[in-house]
């Protein structure tokens, strides 16, 4: 119950508001708010709802989550809902991106919205990078020659859909076909979608409705490891060659195959 009642302030706080608009916010007394910011009645599941649906966040994170370190830009817009999006940093307090391992990769469909899943991810720091939150993905397949399979793609979250520029690649978490990386066509105010368009001829364009989309990342810059063999491409071999080329890295807690 502490975590819950420092949440519902903290929450409170970030938009400015008072205890009484709060309530008033949510149809319910100024002391219930209060009764709950300090711990002395836990929410029934009707108030989570309602608080869930005002801050725009799932409950496991109004539950599970410490979000007193928190601000406005730690959460990203998914549909309607907003999720605790994690920018980790070192000591130095320069931020960290997540590494998401080859064999991990087919779970990031159902992970990338969970801190606990994130958290778990090895973290390297690539100090020439543009400033906005990177995360590497692993490639699969030849669809975009000349980058191979097992090379690595490091990409900047795009938030404002927007910003998507025609003619630039992306990795794109997608509902129907998982996590894929592209040249894209920017084709929102003309049908609502997204063009993907594969650098080898030989695999056809196809649309994505934007609705589907459940992020997107720009590129910034690719590690090509295709002169390891597949068994070598696990995380334990991409650390060794970042620490090899001078990068630094901070190993947290190591994925279990």
């Amino acid at each position: 119950m502490k975590m819950i009642s420092k949440n519902i302030r903290h929450l409170r706080n970030l938009k400015n508001l008072s205890q009484e608009v709060l309530a008033e916010e949510l149809e319910v007394t100024r002391s219930r708010i209060g009764s709950h910011e300090e711990g002395r009645s836990a929410p029934t599941i009707e108030m989570l709802i309602k608080l869930s649906d005002y801050f725009k966040l799932p409950i496991d994170i109004l539950l599970r989550n410490d979000l007193t370190k928190t601000t406005d830009s730690s959460f990203i817009e998914i549909g309607n809902q907003r999720v605790l999006f994690p920018i980790t940093v070192d000591n130095d307090n320069d931020n960290l991106i997540e590494v998401v391992p080859v064999k991990a990769s087919a779970g990031y469909l159902a992970g990338y919205d969970d801190p606990e899943y994130i958290e778990h991810l090895e973290k390297i720091k690539l100090p020439f990078l543009p400033t906005g939150k990177h995360r590497a993905f692993p490639i699969k397949g030849d669809s975009m020659l000349p980058m191979k399979s097992g090379s690595y793609v490091v990409g900047c979250f795009i938030e404002d859909r927007n910003d998507i520029k025609s003619g630039k690649t992306y990795i794109l978490v997608t509902l129907n076909d998982g996590m894929v990386y592209k040249r894209v066509m920017n084709n929102i105010d003309f049908n609502n979608s997204l063009l993907l368009i594969s650098d080898n001829k030989e695999y056809h364009d196809y649309s994505v409705p934007i609705n589907e989309i459940l992020e997107i990342w720009e590129f910034t810059c690719s590690i090509n490891t295709q002169e390891y063999s597949e068994e070598e491409l696990k995380i334990s071999s991409i650390i060794s060659m970042f620490n090899n080329l001078g990068v630094e890295l901070k190993s947290l807690e190591k994925l279990q195959y």
